[in-house]
């Protein structure tokens, strides 16, 4: 990407005004590792209902610099939700997705732009210490974002899903990549 990198805000996602968009957004073939390609739209006002009434789980859309909708993001607590009882949890970790949409005009660089942000948005709360993800190990194009902005595998785990790449991101190892 060239100049400057985009500029993102985070609004937490209304399950009933942001449900079609989302729709739009988790059904497409591209977004297949979001498991969620048959959801009808019910299905996901559902889904991002569950969420919204969830202490332990944080659903956002990041917002391109004139408003509009450019990605979601789901953060948790994995030692409640997602990886809970399948590893050793810290103090200080939270766990995290992201979805850039399919798009017919890709613009280089975005998704990196956009993981970048998500870190960056869930490194300002001080106690967050580390960031854990767990893609599928076949996703290999997540894999090599997540390693552009710090994560470091651990190993993989058996989830009722899939077959996930636990890896963790601390503040410094981010730093450290994305001013390198």
């Amino acid at each position: 990407m060239t100049g400057t990198p985009p500029t993102f805000t985070f609004r937490p996602v209304d399950p009933l005004t942001d449900a079609e968009l989302l729709h739009s957004w988790v059904t497409h073939p591209k977004a297949a590792f979001w498991m969620m390609q048959d959801a009808r739209l019910e299905d996901v006002e559902r889904a991002y209902m569950e969420i919204a009434a969830d202490e332990h789980h944080h659903a956002l859309l990041g917002l391109a610099g004139d408003g509009t909708p450019a990605f979601l993001m789901e953060r948790y607590d994995p030692a409640h939700r997602e990886l809970a009882g399948l590893y050793e949890p810290r103090p200080g970790d939270v766990g995290m997705h992201f979805l850039t949409p399919a798009t017919d005009t890709p613009v280089h660089g975005f998704t990196r732009s956009v993981i970048t942000a998500v870190l960056r948005h869930l490194f300002e709360d001080p106690a967050v210490r580390r960031v854990v993800v767990e893609p599928d190990v076949r996703n290999t194009a997540v894999h090599a974002l997540n390693a552009a902005v710090g994560f470091v595998p651990e190993r993989e785990i058996d989830k009722p899903e899939k077959r996930a790449l636990l890896s963790f991101c601390t503040r410094a190892q981010f730093e450290k990549a994305v001013t390198a």
